[in-house]
């Protein structure tokens, strides 16, 4: 009972859902200066939190979680109970209001994050929400690219990620408008933001929230014995900051009884002051600041997307001292092949990337191989899986791996030439001090560049390997 009587003046805080546009500090306040212990709040609510998990201020990525003590390897760290985890089922058992859950189906399904993020906006303006204690101890501003500047969205100068950024942006003004025509009518008793104004802020604060905290997990068992796919926020887990050598990982227990979700230690101890870590995915620059507001130097999984175009081919090759082309025009065979590859046809997909684990994505290795390529027998020896793959040393000969793999190095060269900075000034940028969105945008572009670099180099050292060894046959 004492515990409840604590819990009243704070559960009873009014707070407006009014939201920073701009990313003012590195280190982001807190929705509300002095927020319920978090801890205890989860503990409280048959929750479990090792002793040594402690909440610190971590210089890089704000708040995180700390070991203040060792921890054994595959001890529990966090356990949640079934009903402590914040979460919105578009389904027919769903509890949602008939207002806000006709907006969840108004959303598109790529932005996920806002159906959850409208579910996190009505627990923020309701007077004493269950989850008042996590919501609180959210950061009032994220530092993702929907909140920059026009200025700093320019200065990310890498048209993909600039697509959609401004993909985000038109979303949340015409969202905006949505809500506004939705909620003006309402009786205060139906309104489900308590009367308050929702505005395209609030909306980018809710779905940033969501995007860059909560994890898609098991929901509901279905009739055919799966389980839905559902996001989810999991409060104090959630602050685990991100590691592709992560010291903790997330399990999902599915006993129907007593479902709960916990974090546990990975297979090694964790060491006094050892941050605990989660992978959040093995995912590029891209969708770590547009979801998550940080970017991973030298991050092995970030690459650089490229349209596959004909004469964009046939000038890199040029470039590169291919003679006489034929990207832009293919023999039908080599057209067939480009149609298995879908760089060809009614509706194909004409992305492609070069760097992360791949170097160079398949799709685009194997059409320049076969455009490079005359002899059709010699190309069609060979499976589609092989010509794909850099593994496979010159399946069409030295001189047309050679070919295309300088091709590769133009494109590159091509590549570093649409981006208005070298690095070397965007790194005399950084020295001169700049805001947070700033240091963010150069931070993006220079690991982009370094990307493309760093695929050049790569297959610099290719081609030198592979004269050589011509070299070397021919003497012999």
């Amino acid at each position: 009972m004492a515990a409840a009587k604590l819990l009243i003046p704070t559960l009873s805080h009014f707070r407006p859902l009014t939201c920073a546009a701009a990313v003012s500090a590195s280190n982001p306040a807190r929705l509300v200066p002095h927020p319920p212990d978090l801890l205890k709040w989860i503990k409280r609510e048959g929750g479990f939190v090792h002793e040594a998990v402690t909440i610190t201020q971590d210089t890089t990525y704000g708040l995180g979680l700390v070991a203040s003590g060792g921890i054994p390897k595959g001890s529990d760290l966090i356990v949640l109970p079934e009903h402590v985890p914040l979460k919105f089922q578009s389904d027919k058992d769903d509890e949602a209001d008939s207002v806000s859950l006709p907006l969840c189906n108004r959303v598109p399904e790529e932005l996920w994050a806002m159906k959850l993020g409208l579910k996190l906006l009505q627990e923020r303006a309701k007077v004493g929400s269950f989850w008042w204690p996590y919501i609180s101890n959210l950061p009032e501003i994220y530092t993702v690219p929907i909140f920059f500047s026009g200025e700093d969205i320019k200065n990310l100068q890498y048209a993909p990620l600039l697509f959609q950024v401004n993909k985000r942006c038109r979303f949340l003004l015409e969202f905006e408008q949505e809500v506004k025509n939705v909620l003006k009518n309402l009786k205060p008793s139906e309104h489900p933001f308590g009367g308050q104004d929702v505005d395209a802020s609030s909306l980018g604060w809710a779905m940033s929230a969501v995007s860059s905290r909560a994890f898609r997990l098991y929901g509901k068992k279905l009739p055919n014995g799966t389980h839905s796919d559902i996001p989810m926020m999991l409060p104090l887990i959630d602050m685990c900051n991100h590691s592709f050598n992560p010291n903790a990982r997330i399990l999902q227990e599915q006993d129907a009884g007593n479902p709960k979700m916990l974090i546990k230690a990975a297979e090694r101890e964790i060491k006094q002051s050892d941050p605990l870590l989660l992978n959040y995915g093995c995912l590029s620059n891209d969708f770590f600041l547009l979801d998550y507001g940080f970017v991973i130097p030298s991050n092995p999984y970030d690459h650089i997307e490229l349209k596959y175009d004909g004469a964009l081919m046939d000038a890199a090759s040029m470039a590169a001292g291919v003679s006489s082309p034929n990207f832009s025009s293919p023999a039908p065979w080599q057209q067939e092949i480009l149609f298995q590859l879908n760089l060809d046809g009614e509706v194909p997909n004409l992305k492609v990337t070069i760097g992360g684990p791949e170097l160079v994505e398949g799709r685009l290795l194997a059409a320049l191989r076969v455009l490079l390529s005359n002899d059709r027998e010699m190309v069609q020896r060979y499976d589609l899986s092989v010509l794909k793959s850099l593994s496979a040393e010159g399946p069409l000969g030295v001189a047309n791996e050679v070919a295309a793999f300088r091709t590769i190095i133009a494109l590159c060269v091509i590549a570093l030439g649409h981006f208005p900075t070298k690095i070397m000034d965007d790194e005399s940028l950084l020295k001169q001090g700049v805001s947070v969105s700033t240091e963010l945008a150069i931070q993006f572009r220079m690991q982009k560049k370094s990307v493309i670099i760093d695929v050049m180099r790569d297959l610099t050292k290719r081609v030198k390997l592979l004269l050589s060894k011509e070299t070397t046959t021919a003497r012999g």
